[in-house]
């Protein structure tokens, strides 16, 4: 069983980038899947959550520059950044749950920067 996530690197200010997270060993399409970033020196958030039943809740500071979606033929769920700030530079995360079960991916690098 694992999450795999991927996607990340250095990306230009308005630029955008597109996160991918894989799963294998398990049916992701029992599964809400979340995405969380950590910024150097502060603790992990969520910023958007993508439910099975397609219902999508999005933080502020990424509301209307990031989308999530999934592809459940292929266990996987993507995270579209655009219009990309400094700010979003950080460890990204994306999360697996299904009622007690939580799949962690390793994270993935994201930096923003001219």
């Amino acid at each position: 069983v694992q999450l795999q996530a991927s996607g990340g690197g250095l990306v230009q200010p308005g630029g955008s980038l597109r996160l991918s997270c894989k799963a294998s060993g398990f049916a992701l399409d029992y599964y809400s899947v979340a995405w969380f970033r950590q910024a150097p020196g502060k603790k992990r958030d969520w910023i958007v959550c993508g439910r099975k039943n397609d219902e999508k809740d999005y933080r502020n500071p990424v509301r209307g520059r990031f989308a999530v979606s999934r592809d459940n033929a292929k266990s996987t769920a993507y995270l579209q950044m655009s219009a990309l700030k400094p700010e979003d530079t950080a460890i990204y995360y994306c999360r697996a749950a299904y009622l007690r079960t939580n799949y962690w991916g390793q994270g993935t690098q994201v930096t923003v920067s001219s």
